[in-house]
């Protein structure tokens, strides 16, 4: 591996924070530096010594600062070979100087496509001279040394201070690497800013901000998670986040949004299911109620609110063993109570709008779809029975509905006075999962008379509205679309059931 010492720097970067120790150490080195428009001027104002690239190309920045280093001068400086003899003859012929060290970072672009900003800004956020300097440099890495990144600002400063100018070329690559993260992350930002309609159908993904994980799902799979976790919440105690809460607290998040706007309303989930939910005039109740649909499968559990979670609730919620709760405030008093577990996470929820596709990975590639955005209501109901069901059935109906989108299919959920009564979850079959959910509202001694049934796709036969009959269930909704769904709708005329169908399937996979 070949060491080199600098010689030279091309500084030209859009943000000066952090830039000033570099330049002075630079400078005590000895680099020659060469810089444009701003950062030229920031140099100068450190008093140090600094060439225009003006002075280098011959040539003014022009077309309003859109062609300022888009220059053989300048590209042939960082893209030569050191070592081939042809290559250093045509830089003597030239006049080109050699430039060992790139210190750019790129427009704001992501920055500004949040900001609101009209189609112009946007598109004069789009770095040409800045892309164009970091991938020549990085490809060159056996000779120049790429700084992309006011990230890396602090790695480099430390690299010039304990080897005084010098690096190897394992250091040279892996800022090369750097330089390509921020180049290739760059252009997919562009990319889907120019394809948000999703015109064409192709997959950018970049998150850069990787977070590894204790491990993944089980302790021999490693785990990461790439995502701006503190853009979705304010983490306010409590150990670090697993793979598996991570999984959860998505389900639960999501789940709730169906309830933003609503009374106060409480879920556990486990095992990204909720296995406890109900909507309350307080949220103290609204928890009592939601653990008593499963105080078993509570333990452990993420618990999530849609208001603010005051002491006495956080009084009930200190006795259970909880991994993570989540509301979108807590008051003083019950953060103090919900501190004195410290393991346990307390996460405030931003009001946010989660992405707007799902992604998951499927045999050598990936799949992608819209985000299930469609929650059902009473007005787009279709009753399709003789007994129409009554108000106080209808609402819910839409509750235990919302569930039900949340729930892994196969699924049946029970709901009673908007409390969740139990559900099945996961099963291959409708029957089953029917079944499953009976038997566990019995475990925990709910009457079943006068409850709902929603189910996340429709009834090929009768056998579950007959089974949900002799349960008790005096309502039931579903998306109907089977060739027989007659057979479900006389079994519930003949049988003084109600039935609405949704036209909608809510199948979670």
């Amino acid at each position: 591996m070949s060491n080199k010492t600098m010689s030279s720097a091309l500084i030209s970067v859009f943000s000066k924070d952090g830039l000033a120790p570099i330049v002075k150490k630079l400078n005590d080195l000895n680099v020659t530096i060469y810089s444009t428009g701003g950062t030229e001027k920031f140099i100068k104002d450190l008093g140090i010594e600094v060439v225009p690239v003006e002075d280098v190309t011959s040539y003014p920045s022009i077309l309003g600062g859109r062609v300022k280093t888009l220059h053989p001068k300048v590209f042939g400086g960082i893209l030569n070979r050191q070592n081939h003899e042809g290559d250093v003859a045509e830089l003597a012929e030239f006049e080109i100087p050699q430039i060992d060290l790139v210190i750019v970072d790129l427009y704001p672009f992501e920055k500004t496509v949040a900001s609101g900003a009209s189609n112009q800004d946007i598109i004069e956020k789009i770095d040409i001279g800045g892309i164009s300097l970091i991938r020549a440099a990085a490809k060159n890495y056996a000779d120049v040394t790429c700084v992309s990144s006011v990230e890396d600002y602090a790695e480099f400063l430390e690299l010039l201070e304990t080897k005084n100018g010098e690096t190897s070329e394992d250091d040279r690559k892996h800022f090369a690497a750097k330089a390509f993260n921020v180049s290739s992350h760059y252009d997919s930002a562009i990319f889907n800013y120019f394809n948000k309609n999703h015109e064409i159908a192709s997959l950018k993904i970049s998150e850069t901000n990787g977070k590894v994980l204790r491990y993944g799902e089980n302790p021999h799979q490693k785990g990461f998670f790439f995502g701006n976790f503190d853009d979705i919440f304010t983490k306010l105690h409590g150990k670090e986040l697993s793979y598996n809460n991570l999984l959860d607290v998505d389900a639960a998040v999501n789940l709730m949004l169906e309830f933003k706007n609503d009374a106060p309303t409480f879920a556990v989930l486990k095992h990204n299911n909720a296995c406890g939910l109900s909507q309350r005039d307080t949220i103290h109740q609204a928890y009592v109620d939601a653990l008593a649909g499963d105080p078993v499968s509570a333990f452990g559990g993420v618990l999530i609110s849609n208001t603010e979670i005051d002491s006495s609730t956080a009084n009930e919620i200190h006795k259970l063993f909880c991994e993570v709760v989540i509301a979108p405030s807590f008051s003083d008093e019950a953060l103090e109570i919900l501190k004195g577990k410290k393991n346990r996470i307390l996460l405030i929820l931003k009001d946010i709008e989660m992405p707007k596709t799902n992604v998951r990975s499927c045999l050598n590639g990936v799949l992608v779809q819209d985000r299930n955005k469609i929650t059902d209501t009473v007005e787009g109901l279709k009753p399709v029975t003789n007994k129409t069901a009554s108000a106080g059935e209808l609402e819910d109906l839409i509750f235990a509905s919302k569930i039900c989108k949340h729930t892994k299919s196969n699924t049946i959920v029970l709901a009673k006075n908007k409390q969740l009564c139990a559900s099945g979850t996961g099963q291959t079959s409708r029957v089953d999962a029917l079944n499953q959910a009976i038997h566990k509202a019995k475990s925990f001694n709910f009457n079943l008379e006068g409850a709902v049934m929603a189910s996340d796709a429709f009834f090929p036969f009768p056998d579950c509205v007959e089974i949900a009959d002799n349960a008790g269930i005096s309502a039931v909704i579903q998306p109907g679309g089977s060739i027989k769904d007659q057979l479900s709708i006389d079994y519930c005329n003949a049988n003084n059931v109600a039935m609405v169908m949704t036209g909608t399937r809510h199948f979670k996979h």
